[in-house]
């Protein structure tokens, strides 16, 4: 079984908020033909799509023809909107969780789906995650690698992580609102430069922070192959190693990386073997970042690439981890995805906090 973890959809009908809440920050939809768009803005054109990040019947055909079984389905991270006010936010959010759940109840054989939550408000951000999973049957949240500039390791995001690892629910953290922007917009760098070192960032900030030494147990999949964090690892134990006066946690941060997750989308097998070698093939997911122009084609090529990899190695990273992730058994799929005995259930109880 072929999962590609990491593709990405917005509704066809996304509403204007920019209408409805005034701002012009918000993304709009706009169609150009009948099998295509533009995300517009600020009046701007962000990215020109076509019916691929819509339709479901155009996704399937394409992962017949590129022999992929299932797509993990994700917000596109410019409707993340962490900038707006927390009952627009909220309202951004419900809409495309609703229209994922939708879409994989519609082909529960060919789709999982994860949500997105408002995290500029935590109380929002909890609810909306409870609502993701006990009511719409998502199988995790998509999370940016920051929120309004504030690094994941700011104390505002604490009960957040913390009613995640409670009730079990895995968390793929994207990269958006880059650093470095003012340097980035020649050579479209803020996608090949900018995005890897934002997921390093928010990965650093993470584990030098003391989050997952507060937090052990909470699952996290970084998008692009963690981007250059997996390269910096060593040398943030070197700072580690040197500054005794900036310790924050009990050991060295390569020590809180047992449960990270890494899709595999770097395009290069040794960049995949590098990987694998760090923090093993159980950690590393076959992602393609579907329908992009940056996507991998046919997702999982570089993995079939990659030497020294056991059959029994292939079939883990091109799908078995991706469902083990997700606390999702592969077996009994006749009713689409089912869950494990662990997902969820604290949240079934209701909000704790």
């Amino acid at each position: 079984m072929r999962v590609d973890f990491h593709t990405h959809i917005i509704p066809h009908d996304l509403p204007d908020f920019t209408e409805k809440y005034g701002q012009e920050r918000w993304p709009i939809l706009q169609q150009t033909c009948a099998c295509g768009a533009n995300i517009m803005v600020g009046g701007k054109v962000f990215r020109e799509v076509t019916d691929q990040v819509w339709s479901a019947e155009k996704r399937i055909q394409d992962m017949d023809r590129e022999g992929v079984d299932i797509q993990v389905l994700s917000p596109i991270p410019v409707t993340f909107s962490y900038w707006a006010p927390v009952e627009a936010a909220v309202d951004m959010a419900r809409i495309q969780n609703d229209f994922i759940s939708a879409t994989v109840k519609e082909r529960p054989d060919r789709f999982i789906g994860i949500g997105t939550v408002p995290m500029q408000d935590c109380t929002a951000a909890i609810k909306e995650m409870e609502r993701c999973i006990t009511d719409l049957n998502l199988y995790g949240i998509e999370i940016g690698t920051n929120v309004n500039g504030e690094n994941l390791d700011a104390p505002e995001f604490l009960e957040f992580f913390r009613m995640a690892e409670e009730w079990n629910v895995p968390l793929f953290i994207h990269p958006w609102e880059t650093l470095a922007k003012d340097r980035t917009p020649r050579h479209n760098f803020m996608y090949t430069v900018g995005m890897p070192s934002e997921t390093a960032l928010a990965a650093a900030s993470l584990v030098w922070s003391g989050v997952i030494e507060k937090f052990p147990d909470l699952k996290i999949c970084f998008a692009h192959g963690g981007g250059s964090f997996p390269y910096i690892l060593p040398r943030l134990d070197q700072g580690w190693n040197v500054w005794p006066h900036l310790r924050l946690t009990t050991n060295p941060p390569s020590h809180y990386v047992k449960n990270f997750y890494f899709d595999s989308l770097n395009y290069d097998p040794l960049n995949v073997k590098y990987l694998i070698d760090r923090f093993g093939y159980e950690r590393v997911m076959m992602g393609s970042d579907y329908p992009f122009l940056l996507r991998e084609i046919p997702p999982g090529k570089v993995i079939e690439q990659t030497a020294d990899l056991s059959e029994v190695q292939k079939e883990m990273i091109l799908g078995e981890n991706a469902l083990r992730f997700l606390n999702v058994k592969e077996k009994g799929r006749t009713n689409g995805a089912e869950s494990d005995n662990t997902r969820g259930e604290a949240a079934k109880s209701g909000i704790s906090t």
